[in-house]
C-alpha cells in the first residue's frame, strides 16, 4: 500500500465518523495529458467532435499562462469516479482525496443531483463510453462528414433542454378533445330566433388533431429528435445521446458554487482533524488549500470574476458557524446555487469578500457600478439562468414541415448575438431539411427575424 492509499483509507474512515454519506468512490491516478482531455471533454471517453479540440487548445494556453491547474476531476454516480493528477505532490493528492469525498457527499444528498441521478442513471462514464461507441459505428456506416454535421447541430443546442422536465418522455398526443363551443352573445341569440332561420346542426363529437407543439417547447433536443421531418434513426439517436448527457451535467452546472464550497469546507475540516498526517505534509496541504480558496490570483488585489471555491467555502463556514452543521446539511439537501446565493450571501459577507458589480467603459476603463447586495446576487447568478443558454422555444410546426422558434427575451433579459444565432440556425437547418425561422431581438432590443 502506498502512502497516498494509506492516507486515503484513513481519511475515508474519518469522513464516515464525521457523518459524510456517499456512494463508493473509485480513485485513479492519471497523467497530465489525460487529465486535460477529461477536463475538456467532460468525461474520460466521449463522442468525438472538433469543438472539443478547440477547447483543448484553449485549456493548454490557460495552463501555459498559469491561469489553470487541474488537481482532480470527479464524476458523481454509483460508484463515483475520481481522477487525480499523478504529477500532484503527496500533500496535494491527500487534500484532493478529502475534497472528492466532500463532492461525493454533496452529490448523494442534494435533491437536484438525486433527481437527475434517478433519471439518467448513476454510471455516466459507462453511458458516455457507450455513446462514443455508437457514434463511431455511425461514422463507419455514414461517414465522418454526415455524422459531424448532426453533432454540430446537437452540440450547438446541448444546453437547450427543459430542466424542469423529464429525461424519458412520450411524444405529444396526436389528437385532443375539441374545445367547447363558445357561448352565444345576445346578437347571435336574437338572430337565431328570427323567422326562417334554421337551427344549426349539432356538430358530431370527435377528436381533433392537436397542434405541434401544443405549448412552447423549450426542450429543443427532444423536439428535433422526435419531430424533424426527415431525420434518420441514427441521427435521432445522436440528439438523444447529447440530451441524456446534458441532463447529467445540469446539476454540476447549477450547483457549482455550493458543491465546490462544500467540498472545500470538508477537505479543510478533514485535514484539520486528521491527526495521523505528518506535520510537514499537513502544512503543505493547507498551503494548497489556501491557493484553492483564495478570492483572487496570487499577486493581485482584486478580480473581475468570482472564485466559486472561495465564495462557496466562505458561505458554508458562516452557515456552520451561525446555524450548526445539521442546518448546513439541510441547505446542502434543498438548495441549488440560486437559492444558496439569494438566501445566504448577505451584505456582511459580500463586504468581507469585496464583491461588487462592475461595468466596462470606453477605453478599457472598469468602473464599480454598485455594491447593492441584490445586484451582486443577480450578477453572480445571471450566467446560470436556463443552463447558461438563451431561452428559446419551438412554437409552431407548419404542415409543410417548416418550424418557428421564438426567443423568450423578456424572461431572458437580453438580446441574442445575431451572428452566433444565425450560425446555430444554419446547423439546425441542415438536420431539419425545411425552412427554420427564429424570432428574437438584438442587443439593442430591436425585433429581428432570422431564417435558414
Amino acid at each position: 500500500m502506498t502512502e497516498l492509499e494509506e492516507y486515503a483509507q484513513r481519511i475515508e474512515s474519518l469522513a464516515r465518523r464525521l457523518g459524510l454519506d456517499y456512494y463508493p468512490v473509485d480513485f485513479e491516478l492519471a497523467p497530465a495529458s489525460l487529465m486535460t482531455e477529461i477536463a475538456v471533454y467532460g468525461l474520460p471517453v466521449r463522442m468525438p467532435h472538433w469543438s472539443f479540440g478547440v477547447r483543448y487548445i484553449h485549456q493548454l494556453v490557460r495552463q501555459s499562462m498559469g491561469h489553470s491547474k487541474i488537481f482532480e476531476v470527479m464524476f458523481p454516480g454509483d460508484p463515483c469516479r475520481a481522477f487525480l493528477m499523478d504529477g500532484n505532490s503527496l500533500a496535494e493528492n491527500t487534500l484532493v482525496t478529502a475534497h472528492v469525498l466532500g463532492h461525493a457527499d454533496f452529490a448523494k444528498n442534494n435533491q437536484l443531483f438525486a433527481r437527475f441521478h434517478a433519471m439518467a442513471g448513476g454510471n455516466i462514464v459507462e453511458m458516455a463510453a457507450a455513446h462514443a461507441h455508437r457514434i463511431q459505428l455511425a461514422i463507419e456506416s455514414h461517414g465522418v462528414e454526415r455524422v459531424e454535421s448532426v453533432l454540430d447541430a446537437a452540440l450547438a443546442l446541448e444546453s437547450h433542454i427543459n430542466i424542469e422536465g423529464e429525461l424519458h418522455r412520450s411524444r405529444y398526443a396526436e389528437f385532443v378533445a375539441p374545445s367547447e363551443r363558445p357561448a352565444e352573445n345576445p346578437f347571435q341569440s336574437r338572430f337565431r330566433r328570427l323567422p326562417g332561420i334554421e337551427e344549426p346542426k349539432a356538430a358530431k363529437p370527435g377528436m381533433v388533431r392537436a397542434p405541434i407543439p401544443p405549448h412552447p417547447e423549450y426542450d429543443l433536443l427532444w423536439f428535433i429528435a422526435n419531430y424533424a421531418p426527415e431525420l434518420e434513426e441514427w441521427e435521432r439517436d445522436i440528439f438523444l445521446m447529447v440530451r441524456a448527457e446534458s441532463f447529467y451535467f445540469y446539476p454540476v452546472f447549477a450547483c457549482q458554487i455550493m458543491n465546490e464550497g462544500w467540498a472545500s469546507y470538508w477537505h479543510a475540516r478533514l485535514l484539520r482533524e486528521a491527526e495521523f498526517l505528518p506535520q510537514p505534509l499537513y502544512l503543505s496541504a493547507i498551503k494548497a488549500h489556501s491557493d484553492v480558496v483564495r478570492p483572487f490570483a496570487s499577486g493581485q488585489q482584486t478580480a473581475l470574476a468570482i472564485n466559486p471555491y472561495h465564495l462557496g467555502f466562505t458561505i458554508w463556514e458562516r452557515i456552520v458557524e451561525k446555524h450548526g452543521l445539521e442546518r448546513a446539511r439541510e441547505v446542502r439537501r434543498d438548495e441549488d446555487d440560486f437559492g444558496f446565493i439569494r438566501n445566504w450571501l448577505d451584505e456582511e459577507l459580500a463586504g468581507e469578500a469585496g464583491l461588487f458589480v462592475y461595468e466596462a467603459r470606453p477605453g478599457d476603463e472598469i468602473r464599480v457600478a454598485t455594491k447593492d447586495i441584490n445586484a451582486i446576487r443577480e450578477a453572480i447568478l445571471a450566467p446560470k439562468f436556463n443552463f447558461g443558454a438563451p431561452r428559446v422555444a419551438a412554437v409552431e410546426l407548419k404542415h409543410d414541415g417548416s418550424v418557428t422558434l421564438a426567443h423568450d427575451h423578456p424572461s431572458d433579459g437580453r438580446g441574442l448575438d445575431v451572428t452566433r444565432a444565425k450560425r446555430v440556425l444554419d446547423y439546425v437547418h441542415r438536420v431539419w431539411h425545411r425552412p427554420v425561422r427564429l424570432l428574437t431581438v438584438n442587443e439593442r432590443n430591436e425585433a429581428v427575424e432570422l431564417t435558414a
